[in-house]
């Protein structure tokens, strides 16, 4: 059955870098559209960015643009978050997901509830 399995998460500072790497199996990894989500400690899950299944379009949410870039290997089922200039309010846990083998009709690439299975999420805390 399908596992993602996050890493690359750490406590820095404002400014500093991160890379997330998910490491993906059990599913059609190379036909499958991948999000990035986040959970800020008492707040709601919020999308974070999110790549087709060819990894010719992407997508971000407005408050990273520009600091945040996703990309995948298909050849090695893996995603990638590289996240500069990071802030405090980046502070969140933050998991790979997987979208629905089927998508719904209303739902789009950048809708959260469109992705039904999450890692176990990797902690990025940026702090002062």
């Amino acid at each position: 059955e399908a596992q993602l399995v996050e890493s690359g998460g750490g406590v820095v500072q404002p400014g500093d870098s991160l890379r997330l790497s998910c490491a993906a199996s059990g599913f059609d990894f190379g036909n499958t559209d991948m999000m990035w989500i986040r959970r800020a400690r008492g707040k709601g899950a919020e999308w974070v960015s999110a790549i087709n299944k060819g990894g010719d379009s992407t997508y971000y949410t407005d408050s990273v643009k520009g600091r945040f870039t996703i990309s995948r290997d298909n050849a090695n089922n893996a995603l990638y978050l590289q996240m500069d200039s990071l802030k405090p309010e980046d502070t969140a846990v933050y998991y790979c997901a997987k979208r629905r083998a089927k998508p719904s009709l209303w739902g789009t690439i950048t809708t959260i509830n469109e992705y039904d299975y999450w890692g176990q999420g990797t902690q990025v805390t940026v702090s002062p």
